[in-house]
């Protein structure tokens, strides 16, 4: 079975790679279709409308599969190699994963709210809150790597200063936006 490892983690490693795009890219559309909300009509029922079957073809099509996959690929991995939950930084990694977990529910009730035109949240905090999976993404990439729990103390600090620096980047941006709606 183990000669089975290399195909096994390409695959989990792929639909990782596919799980994170999707997650990246449905706040965008979740932005844009907020956004296209406050426009006047028809331009409004016709944005919106587009937004909606985007979100949902690359929620459905893409993120949903691609979330289901690595985790079914990732547990064979564990099935295969168990002293790997022994390991320190296995907890802290699959701790983050937790989160993406989270995180992709959460996207998804945001999802079938804005599916059904219900719009809780404003344009400035999905760009905030489009950045929770570039955090979860550079804790778990810094772990598997490093392999080490201690590292991820430092791993901590390194997202901490992250989330400041995609803060500014937000901010700096609005400011842009605000001198030129079209940027």
């Amino acid at each position: 079975m183990t000669e089975l490892y290399g195909y096994i983690k390409a695959l989990h490693l792929i639909f990782v790679i596919t799980w994170f795009a999707g997650l990246f890219y449905v706040p965008r559309l979740f932005i844009n279709q907020i956004e296209a909300s406050l426009r006047p009509s028809p331009e409004k029922e016709i944005l919106t409308k587009e937004f909606k079957l985007m979100t949902k073809r690359l929620w459905y099509i893409i993120t949903w599969p691609s979330a289901i996959l690595a985790v079914l690929f990732a547990v064979w991995l564990l099935v295969l190699f168990p002293n790997w939950l022994q390991q320190s930084w296995m907890h802290v990694k699959l701790g983050f994963v937790l989160l993406l977990i989270f995180y992709h529910i959460k996207n998804h009730q945001i999802f079938k709210q804005l599916q059904r035109d219900e719009i809780k949240y404003t344009s400035k905090f999905m760009r905030i809150w489009n950045e929770g999976a570039t955090i979860i993404l550079f804790a778990v990439v810094f772990l598997v790597v490093l392999k080490s729990a201690f590292s991820w103390v430092y791993g901590v600090v390194g997202i901490i200063l992250l989330g400041i620096l995609l803060m500014l980047g937000i901010k700096l941006y609005k400011k842009i936006r605000d001198k030129n709606p079209d940027a």
